[in-house]
């Protein structure tokens, strides 16, 4: 039988634009390893499946390479496939079952607003070969227990035109650790609080475009910074996409718009 599938442009309004992910629909479910192909297949930075369940549906990110605990714009795009095919009304919230427990979404005009757990970051110092290996000089640094995966890192840099002008040595990077950096700065950048750019490579993604989850990092990490419960985020990726993002009794609201720009099915 074949599997319905699209490809959707998250935390961006324009095609082309923000994080493409995959999201296939699946009336039941199947074993990780075909998922694993799939995703393997689709060659993006995450492929998410999303199925029927018992109050919710079921939903599982995969990387080309592995499968994650936790995406942001994955989960994204899988609440505007449920609402622009019809499985959902746009009235209704999407309740999604993950490995990260349940996660809610909910349409807010033309954006998508996703209910995320919030991860705090403690201060700490990283290997010299892992900042080397990023190429950067960070003025502050910390690192983020993420549960289900590895520990991801913050760099702070001196501005914004310092994440832009970063060139990571992804090869470098592996070799020293798994785990992923992000790179924040404030903006300089009108009509933005902060910009971040995430480099992955050990989970199989050099750099993604944007990045749901590091924001729940980043928002807990810019409020200590700055007082402040919400924020406009730019990921400063070559394709950049909009992060709204709002601290809320331990958790993090990010809000987004997304795309469809292709449709299909899986016939393998």
């Amino acid at each position: 039988m074949a599997t319905p599938y699209c490809v959707i442009d998250a935390f961006t309004a324009e095609p082309f634009g923000g994080n493409p992910a995959a999201v296939c629909w699946l009336e039941q479910p199947r074993e990780p390893a075909w998922m694993q192909a799939v995703a393997a297949e689709m060659n993006l930075s995450e492929t998410a499946f999303v199925g029927p369940g018992e109050g919710a549906c079921w939903l599982r990110w995969f990387t080309p390479t592995v499968e994650v605990p936790l995406c942001g714009h994955a989960t994204l795009a899988s609440a505007h496939f449920l609402y622009t095919s019809g499985r959902l009304e746009r009235s209704e919230p999407a309740r999604f079952d993950t490995k990260s427990g349940r996660l809610l979404a909910r349409a807010e005009g033309d954006r998508i607003v996703l209910d995320f757990p919030a991860f705090d970051a403690v201060a700490a110092t990283p290997a010299a070969a892992l900042v080397a290996a990023v190429g950067v000089q960070p003025i502050e640094c910390a690192r983020v227990d993420r549960p289900g995966t590895d520990a991801c890192w913050i760099f702070a840099l001196e501005n914004e035109g310092a994440v832009r002008a970063a060139r990571p040595d992804f090869a470098r990077m592996v070799a020293v650790s798994p785990e992923p950096v992000v790179l924040t700065a404030r903006a300089t950048s009108a009509g933005f609080d902060f910009v971040s750019r995430f480099f992955a490579p050990g989970h199989g993604i050099g750099e993604d475009p944007v990045t749901g989850s590091a924001h729940c990092m980043l928002g807990p990490w810019w409020q200590a910074k700055l007082g402040r419960e919400s924020f406009v985020a730019l990921q400063a990726s070559a394709r950049q996409g909009v992060v709204h993002v709002r601290s809320c009794d331990g958790r993090i609201e990010l809000a987004g718009q997304a795309v469809t720009v292709a449709e299909g099915r899986l016939l393998a």
